[in-house]
């Protein structure tokens, strides 16, 4: 597709920045946001939106879906939802035999809306599929449209009736980003657009095999020893109760990051790098990343619930 890696990362950054401007023309602001899904598109990682009610979570979703070219579904989870509603079922037909029913996850795209509010049956359902981009039933495996993303939402402030993540499924997602409430004038910005009665003719700017080929590519570019090892060492400062451990994290944290915290690290420092016309990543890629990646992987203890410190906080003074 490319003469060399060099020209393909040039390509990359330019699709980019396309990318970011198209979606733009239907979400206003929320930039960090729309770059950190993104950037998980292009690292094969899944995304946890978290964020209240009415700040187009869905719309921007499925305006991402729109401009990458790719198929799109919508679970809404909900307490009496069951595996099979997600993954399908085999169902008898007409001529007495078996036939597979393709659940909604047989898509590129899935918005896992309100993941929090199905049992855990049903959130691990999808864990399979985050993981192995494989679901089985019966005994028989069946394999997912590459590429594979599931983008899900959580409800910060209902609290009511909802399931905590099992750590095992936190872990599957690469970043966990937080939504805010507009600013003043996006939010004026917002309602002059989404009162008229016009809606935006959105081009697509990339398709499914450009994404697979952007994937490996981000995959391929080099790493300095040193930033490497600055990504592995933030994320041992968050286990607590070993050597060199900070006293911080001692005090406050009682579970710290694994190691698919450090390759998501890695990953994102490249991806973060790469959309910013770099060839290679640097440390401050690294932190521009550490947020999303370790705020879901890093447990606090009774004494910082206490205290009233937040994982954030505890994070930024690592950083």
């Amino acid at each position: 597709m490319y003469n060399s890696d060099v020209e393909a990362l040039d390509a990359f950054a330019t699709k980019y920045k396309e990318l970011k401007s198209e979606v733009a023309r239907v979400i206003v602001g929320q930039d960090e946001v729309v770059r950190n899904i993104l950037i998980s598109v292009f690292c094969d990682g899944h995304s946890l939106l978290i964020g209240v009610p009415g700040l187009a979570k869905t719309l921007m979703v499925h305006t991402i879906a729109d401009v990458l070219d790719l198929s799109f579904n919508r679970i809404q989870f909900t307490p009496d939802l069951m595996p099979s509603d997600i993954v399908g079922s085999e169902i008898l037909d007409e001529n007495r035999s078996f036939r597979f029913n393709r659940g909604p996850v047989f898509a590129n795209i899935i918005l896992a809306d309100e993941i929090n509010r199905t049992p855990p049956k049903t959130q691990s359902a999808l864990l399979e599929a985050m993981q192995e981009r494989s679901v089985t039933i019966a005994g028989q495996r069946h394999l997912l449209e590459l590429p594979f993303f599931v983008l899900a939402t959580q409800n910060p402030i209902e609290q009511e009736g909802t399931y905590p993540l099992p750590e095992a499924q936190l872990d599957r997602f690469m970043f966990s980003i937080n939504l805010d409430y507009p600013s003043y004038e996006e939010e004026i910005s917002v309602v002059k657009n989404t009162t008229t009665g016009t809606k935006a003719e959105l081009s697509k700017k990339m398709h499914a095999q450009e994404i697979l080929y952007f994937q490996q590519l981000i995959r391929r570019i080099p790493i300095a020893d040193n930033v490497l090892e600055y990504a592995v060492k933030l994320v041992t400062n968050t286990r607590p109760n070993r050597d060199g451990a900070p006293a911080a994290i001692n005090n406050y944290i009682s579970w710290g990051a694994g190691p698919r915290a450090s390759q998501y690290l890695v990953l994102g420092a490249k991806c973060h790098a790469a959309v910013r016309g770099k060839y290679s990543p640097d440390i401050e890629d690294v932190q521009a990343v550490a947020l999303p990646v370790l705020r879901h992987r890093v447990f606090k203890n009774y004494k910082a619930e206490a205290e009233g410190l937040d994982v954030e906080k505890i994070i930024s003074d690592l950083l």
